[in-house]
């Protein structure tokens, strides 16, 4: 039987996403997600600073802008003013793995009861594709243009495992790289709004996404990346999920 598709109505026109990024996908699942629970209306959206700015440009949801990093505290006071509402946070890996690292990590060590959506693409992207905490090790970028180099810098930053030995309610890893995947990716975001709904605590959710402009490849050789490359030293699946405790 044919089945009609339909745009979320939280789904805007506008979007200042670049070609080929997962951002814009990743907020149409937000969307799609929320409008199925029924709770649209009731949705507040934080981000800080970096691309993931630019999610109020694609989801007409509530929104708040905080400094740089500081969206889980942001968050934490939201949902405490308003704990009728839904809110959730969605920031990228520069944003809440480097300069929001305590924010992040104390939002997850409280179990606040939000959701977090957290961007990989492995660097800096609004600012020039500069090293990230989450970039491979020999990955060129603007800062490391001989490839990183671990020894100095450190391994690949991995905050999904470390969030996962908090007493929080749930964490997954994800990849846009092919449909199925992004079935997955849609169940996991689902899973982590119900998860809130039901009053169980904070949910993470990263999501490995390309992030074309900055690795200098195409859209299609980007997403090929994601499975051959990136997702061997960030292994998806379940890391945490509190029903299973």
């Amino acid at each position: 039987m044919a089945k009609n598709l339909v745009t979320p109505k939280l789904i805007s026109e506008f979007n200042r996403f670049c070609p080929g990024c997962g951002h814009g996908l990743i907020g149409k699942m937000i969307a799609q997600v929320l409008e199925e629970r029924g709770v649209e209306d009731n949705a507040i959206q934080v981000y800080a600073v970096g691309c993931s700015c630019f999610i109020s440009t694609v989801v007409k949801a509530d929104s708040i802008q905080a400094q740089h990093g500081r969206a889980p505290a942001v968050a934490s006071g939201v949902r405490r003013a308003r704990p009728d509402a839904v809110v959730y946070t969605y920031q990228g890996d520069g944003d809440a793995a480097a300069i929001g690292l305590s924010e992040s990590l104390y939002a997850a060590y409280r179990n606040e009861n939000t959701t977090a959506i957290f961007v990989n693409n492995g660097v800096f992207g609004m600012t020039g594709g500069q090293m990230a905490p989450t970039t491979l090790e020999g990955q060129k970028t603007a800062t490391s243009i001989y490839g990183r180099n671990t020894a100095l810098t450190g391994q690949p930053f991995k905050l999904a495992e470390l969030i996962a030995q908090m007493p929080v309610a749930y964490v997954e890893r994800c990849s846009l790289s092919n449909a199925k995947l992004i079935a997955q990716t849609k169940r996991a975001i689902g899973k982590a709004f119900d998860n809130q709904l039901a009053g169980k605590g904070y949910s993470f959710v990263e999501i490995l996404s390309p992030c074309p402009t900055n690795w200098h490849m195409d859209p299609v050789k980007a997403y090929k990346r994601l499975d051959e490359v990136v997702a061997e030293e960030y292994k998806l699946g379940v890391l945490r999920d509190s029903k299973e405790d």
